[in-house]
């Protein structure tokens, strides 16, 4: 009954989303910021924006979220939010003593237009800010791009306000992800560790939306980049942004301030992505591949050959983030799967789109930015209906009303758990993928067939 009105006829919109997939930048911006040490996320614009947002990561990560908010008023609205961010900032030190706020916009100090540099400026002219304590910001209007924008926008700005230069390289090497879960970013940080390669991460979000209940509350987990390593970024060796979309612009601006030559690689989502990660890395950085890491490539490869029968011809669509989504296509690909259908709101330039219908092959649906909703994914399915679903929990209403297995994944996830603990990244996180994907073949499998045809051994 959810969306059994959805039309099967395709008519063409140009000015009109239903159900959009993707959420909003700001949502993009504080999870970054989530991912600095001792920093407070802020919101400037109206109370409820801030909720919305704090509300939509708490129940994706199951953990509170901290943030604070300049509390538009119908006064702000018309006359702009200086004097709320101003006494913003001395109640966040007062009360909460952050190392660093990072302020964000929203639609509604985006459209007053509101000078956050001359604001920011100024509270450090006239003391506002205390001795040794930092603010800085980045533009994030919800009307233009999508959560995987903003998170981008606030990386770029940390390095903008706080990277710096001694002049001397050394052999560190700069890890900047796209919008990807902490558990994610944990098997990043294991590869690397594995392969022997310094690095500082960019945002790091593992230990902090995915901590451990020790009876204890902290304002600020014990996870997250720390300004003196943000800092440090200038004199590093090389850059890595993980994500073609969401994690590019860092990687720029550090090689454009600092010289830093640059690599822009695939999320390692499967067996060829991490394949590629892990072998640019042992050629740019000298790092031989350890036994540990051959032996999990191997594990990997071992299962994908002994049930290939098994998603070998199977029809998938894929919704979400463009950076998972191509990782995903990529998985797919190498399991023999058929990918029918490609659907991200999240704006993309024309060349992604290229890359995508290569790694899918003639005969795939794909569409990005304006339009590219979870109404036109249903029209889509009606029309040619998959053998499974990959998405975040709103493509569960679409794997409902057609009876279509869904696999989870992305932002946001908010009827199911562990996405903050379990990786889909690397080999190890790919194997859980390969599992999951298999485990829902073979339910369905199960459920459908015959009395005679119900095995044990499949």
């Amino acid at each position: 009954m959810l969306l059994k009105h959805t039309p099967q006829e395709i008519v063409e919109r140009k000015a009109l989303t239903i159900n959009a997939a993707k959420t909003c930048q700001p949502v993009g911006a504080m999870y970054a910021a989530l991912g600095v040490h001792n920093c407070m996320s802020h919101s400037h614009g109206s109370q409820g924006c801030c909720a919305y947002h704090r509300s939509s990561l708490t129940r994706h990560y199951n953990d509170p979220i901290m943030a604070t908010t300049s509390s538009f008023s119908e006064g702000a609205s018309v006359f702009g939010g200086a004097s709320n961010l101003n006494e913003a900032i001395r109640n966040i030190f007062t009360l909460y003593d952050p190392d660093i706020i990072a302020v964000h916009t929203t639609c509604l100090s985006e459209v007053i237009g509101d000078d956050l540099v001359q604001i920011i400026k100024n509270a450090y002219k006239d003391g506002r800010i205390p001795q040794g304590k930092i603010v800085l910001h980045t533009n994030t209007p919800s009307f233009k791009g999508s959560h995987v924008t903003g998170f981008s926008n606030m990386t770029t700005s940390f390095i903008s306000y706080l990277t710096k230069s001694t002049g001397k390289k050394n052999d560190t090497v700069n890890i900047i992800p796209s919008f990807i879960e902490p558990s994610d970013m944990s098997e990043i940080k294991y590869i690397m560790s594995e392969l022997g390669i310094k690095y500082i991460m960019l945002p790091d979000t593992s230990d902090v939306v995915n901590g451990p209940m020790d009876g204890k509350f902290r304002m600020y987990p014990k996870g997250g980049t720390t300004k003196e390593q943000i800092a440090a970024m200038g004199d590093s060796k090389l850059s890595v942004g993980l994500g073609v979309i969401g994690a590019s612009d860092a990687p720029k601006l550090l090689n454009s301030k600092f010289k830093i030559p640059m690599e822009i690689v695939d999320l390692p989502i499967g067996l060829s992505a991490t394949d590629a990660f892990v072998n640019r890395m042992h050629v740019l950085c000298g790092a031989p591949v350890p036994e540990s890491i051959d032996l999990e490539r191997g594990q990997l490869l071992d299962a994908m050959m002994d049930k290939n029968q098994y998603l070998s011809g199977k029809k998938v669509s894929i919704v979400g983030d463009p950076d998972i989504v191509l990782g995903m296509c990529q998985f797919c690909k190498e399991n023999d799967m058929n990918v029918i259908h490609v659907i991200s709101g999240t704006p993309t330039p024309k060349h992604w789109e290229d890359r995508l219908a290569e790694i899918c092959g003639p005969g795939t649906y794909i569409k990005t930015g304006e339009g590219a909703d979870m109404f036109l994914l249903h029209q889509l399915i009606k029309n040619d209906k998959p053998d499974l679903l990959f998405g975040n929990t709103y493509a569960k209403e679409i794997a409902r009303d057609e009876d279509i297995p869904l696999i989870r994944i992305g932002y946001p996830i908010y009827d199911r758990f562990g996405q903050q603990y379990m990786p889909v990244m690397g080999y190890r996180g790919g194997m859980r993928l390969f599992c999951r994907v298999l485990d829902a073949i073979l339910d369905r499998q199960d459920r459908d067939c015959n009395d005679e045809e119900f095995e044990f051994i499949m």
